[in-house]
């Protein structure tokens, strides 16, 4: 992978209009997903290690009771739920994106989180309560910048307009919750048909 490529992260987030234009239409497809699969890497890093090692003051978890696969989960869940959800509805509104292009825009999105929480990981551990409020400044910068190239990225990857962009977004997550409901109702019926399963099963060898 040359320089080139892996200065494409940095070039995205600064000029996303160009950058999102160049990962559609003039970066290697492999290579940009070689660097999705990275920052997605990098995120599920940050996140796990912020639960564990954020300063006590703004860090609401119990690094005792950390578990790291559900902090995976709370990255690629989410993540592939997304990009599930807006491939399904811009294939019926005519959009030119891939399912790739679509996790590569989503993933590259994303840098503003890790560039910006993983310092911040170590910082909250040396601030005070009144320094507490740049913490969440913060992050709530890195997710209004990651909002606003995803934005970029949805509208240039499918060629819509600002207006159809922001319909497609909205109607996404919608069709994120919708998935979410499902989920939940998929994995209570399991669970409910291996209780009952090994209900009858107890009572099978008691009985026997």
């Amino acid at each position: 992978m040359n320089r080139e490529a892996l200065h494409t992260p940095l070039y995205v987030i600064v000029h996303p209009f160009n950058g999102y234009w160049d990962l559609k239409y003039e970066c290697s497809q492999k290579k940009s997903l070689i660097l999705s699969f990275g920052i997605l890497f990098m995120l599920i890093l940050t996140n796990i290690l912020g639960s564990q090692y954020s300063g006590f003051l703004v860090n609401l978890n119990n690094p005792k009771d950390l578990n790291s696969l559900l902090e995976t989960a709370y990255v690629l869940v989410p993540v592939l739920f997304w990009c599930v959800a807006n491939w399904s509805l811009t294939t019926l509104m005519d959009g030119e994106g891939k399912f790739v292009e679509i996790f590569i825009t989503t993933c590259f999105a994303l840098i503003p989180i890790v560039l910006i929480n993983f310092p911040w990981i170590w910082v909250s551990n040396i601030i005070t309560a009144q320094e507490s409020s740049f913490y969440y400044f913060f992050k709530n910068f890195a997710v209004i910048w990651s909002g606003l190239l995803l934005f970029v990225g949805i509208m240039t990857v499918h060629q819509f307009s600002p207006s159809k962009t922001i319909g497609t977004i909205l109607l996404t997550v919608v069709a994120m919750a919708f998935m979410a409901f499902l989920a939940l109702l998929f994995f209570s019926l399991i669970q409910q048909i291996v209780e009952f399963i090994s209900t009858i099963t107890q009572e099978i060898v008691l009985r026997g």
